[in-house]
């Protein structure tokens, strides 16, 4: 059992009130607040050790790359990569696809086929689609049902030789379904498929293996599990890092460099063009040192009861429409009022103290598919409580007198 009242004290930002109301935080699943211990490792990179990395001789220097590949270290262990070189640092999840589906340019044609499903965010379709402007190759889409599930009968019939790289969510941010990963990722491997996994609504909620899942590839944001912004991570297998072309030049990629020619480093630094951020790379480390502290087993469980207390109290009001009703959810909860659009509902809730998400959460053709023009969106994290769910309940009851 989590003791929820001292992880709140953790999270400076829950004692404040907005407007004249204490803050009920549900905007989990766009970023996630930070612990005092996250805020004073990022001042104390400021105060004691600022300095860059992987080039000075100077203490500072050394203190700061010691600390940033420490935290390398520690992700590697998180996720269980086999080589710590495999662990690159990025701006976000965002980076990371970018990166890969740049790099794919050289491996996929005209006539080949790259694959996403129905429900990702709008980063895990635009990139793949830019790739397949660049070569000529087709974007395949696996469907999803009426649920928020996707149709794996549908994905296998998909699925062919054609078919060279895969890369779905692992969780969807718009409707909380956790995706069967292992099993995509395995079909697609016995076909010749490279598999990419968007992780980022997953991390802060799963314990992730990716030697276990055997992705090729993995990528999460540190904002999302109480890291920094502008921080991520992009797993990749070394025999894929090895062969994909570096994403950008500059300094710290490159081994030697004249005006005849330039050969670039090592694995991981030949993806990690110029001044990285820092600070965030290395606090990156702390927030995972912290969200182990708590265990991520511990969380699932106490926010997959947030889930089941959130969906039972939300079902009694009368016209409510759940979207996403998947049997394998993240403590997210998108929802409707019927006849009330999802915006005015989030400008109320939001004078009575509660933050959170409306409209289409970068997944446009999840909300399509549904025939509505977005969702409200509820996302819980471990530092909330039941209670503030009953206070989100009452303010989506006072909305739906104010606007029915």
């Amino acid at each position: 059992m989590l003791d929820i009242q001292a992880i709140r004290s953790h999270f400076p930002i829950l004692t404040q009130t907005v407007n004249g109301k204490p803050l009920v935080y549900f905007d989990n699943a766009a970023t996630s607040q930070k612990p005092q211990v996250v805020i004073d490792a990022i001042s104390k990179y400021y105060s004691e050790i600022n300095a860059n990395i992987h080039r000075g001789v100077h203490t500072l220097s050394q203190l700061a790359t010691d600390a940033y590949e420490v935290s390398r270290h520690t992700i590697q262990r998180h996720i269980n990569a086999k080589h710590a070189h495999e662990v690159l640092f990025t701006s976000g999840t965002t980076h990371g696809i970018n990166l890969v589906a740049n790099g794919f340019t050289q491996f996929v044609k005209a006539g080949d086929a790259v694959m996403v499903s129905a429900m990702e965010h709008h980063s895990n379709i635009v990139p793949w689609q830019m790739l397949c402007e660049r070569t000529g190759a087709s974007l395949r889409v696996i469907p999803m049902n009426e649920k928020g599930e996707l149709v794996l009968e549908e994905f296998e019939k998909l699925l062919d030789e054609n078919v060279k790289i895969v890369s779905v969510n692992h969780i969807s941010n718009a409707l909380g379904t956790i995706n069967p990963v292992k099993f995509i990722i395995d079909k697609a491997h016995a076909v010749g498929a490279a598999v990419f996994i968007d992780g980022a609504q997953a991390s802060p909620h799963l314990s992730i293996d990716v030697q276990a899942l055997d992705a090729d590839f993995y990528a999460f944001s540190g904002h999302k599990m109480c890291g920094p912004t502008g921080t991520g991570i992009l797993y990749g297998k070394e025999a894929w890092l090895n062969k994909l072309p570096p994403y950008q030049g500059g300094g710290e990629m490159i081994k030697e460099v004249t005006f005849e020619k330039t050969t670039y480093a090592d694995l991981p630094h030949k993806f990690e063009a110029g001044t990285p951020h820092i600070a965030g790379g290395i606090v990156l480390g702390t927030a995972v040192d912290y969200l182990n502290s708590i265990g991520l087993d511990n969380i699932a469980a106490y926010e997959h009861e947030l889930l089941e207390y959130g969906t039972q109290k939300l079902s009694e009001i009368e016209g409510i429409q759940l979207v996403g009703t998947a049997k394998e959810k993240a403590s997210v909860l998108s929802f409707n009022l019927a006849g009330i659009h999802p915006y005015d509902v989030g400008t109320i809730v939001d004078k009575m103290g509660i933050a959170v998400r409306t409209g289409h959460h970068c997944a446009q053709p999840v909300m399509n598919a549904f025939c509505i023009p977005g969702t409200i969106r509820a996302s819980f994290a471990f530092y909330n409580t039941k209670q503030e769910i009953d206070a989100l309940i009452a303010a989506v009851k006072k909305a739906q007198m104010m606007l029915g």
